[in-house]
C-alpha cells in the first residue's frame, strides 16, 4: 500500500492529537479498540449519509491508532484532489467499469506488511438506498479476516469498533446479524440510512 497520512511519521502524532482535542470539544465519544485479531480486516462503514463522514471517521480512526484505508468514488480523486485524497488513505473505484475489485482489495490486505484496515460503506452511496452491497463481505473472505462493524452516531454523538465479525460463508444468514447491529445507529441524515 502507498504511504498515508496513518503511516506518515510526526504528521500521524499531531493529526492524532488534534482529532482527540477536536472531538472532545465537538462532544464526541470514541469507543472500542481494535483486537489483536482484527490487525488485518475489513471495516464496515455505517451509516454512511454525508460528506462529514470522511472527515469524521479520519479524527476516529487517529484517537483509536488504526491505519486505514477507504474506498471511495473515482471522482473524488480527480486533480487537483486525487493525490491528498490518496495520501488521506483513499482508494478510488470506478462505479462504471465492471472490475476485480475483491480480488484487487483482498490481495492489498494480504500483502501489506503489518496491521491493515480497509474501510467499506455497504450502501455504496451517501444517498439513500434500500440494499446493501456486499463486497465488504466478499474482500474479508477472500482476504480470511474478520469483519469490523465500526459505527458513527450522530443522534448520541458516539462513534468508534463494534464487535468482530467472522463471516460464516453463508451471505444470507449473516448479513441478518450484521444489519441487526446496525439498527440502532443514525447517521447525519437518518433517514438516508436502512437496515430492514
Amino acid at each position: 500500500m502507498h504511504r498515508t497520512i496513518f503511516s506518515t511519521p510526526v504528521v500521524n502524532r499531531l493529526f492524532r492529537a488534534f482529532s482527540v482535542l477536536y472531538l472532545k470539544l465537538a462532544g464526541w465519544t470514541v469507543l472500542g479498540s481494535l483486537p489483536p485479531e482484527a490487525r488485518k480486516s475489513v471495516f464496515i462503514a455505517a451509516p454512511h449519509t454525508s460528506n462529514w463522514d470522511l472527515p469524521n471517521t479520519l479524527m476516529v480512526a487517529f484517537v483509536l491508532r488504526l491505519n486505514i484505508c477507504w474506498m471511495g468514488k473515482a471522482s473524488i480523486f480527480r486533480f487537483p484532489f486525487g493525490a491528498l485524497m490518496r495520501w488521506l488513505g483513499g482508494i478510488p473505484v470506478d462505479r462504471s467499469k465492471a472490475n476485480n475489485l475483491v480480488a484487487a482489495s483482498a490481495h492489498a490486505i494480504e500483502q501489506a506488511v503489518g496491521a491493515l484496515q480497509l474501510i467499506v460503506p455497504p450502501e455504496g452511496t451517501r444517498a439513500k438506498t434500500r440494499y446493501w452491497k456486499t463486497g465488504f463481505y466478499h474482500i474479508a473472505m477472500t482476504a480470511k479476516v474478520p469483519i469490523v462493524m465500526a459505527y458513527m452516531d450522530y443522534s448520541r454523538k458516539i462513534s468508534g469498533l463494534g464487535p468482530v465479525f467472522h463471516p460464516s460463508g453463508n451471505l444470507e444468514l449473516d448479513m441478518l446479524s450484521i444489519k441487526a447491529f446496525y439498527a440502532p445507529y443514525r447517521g447525519k441524515n437518518a433517514t438516508q440510512f436502512q437496515t430492514d
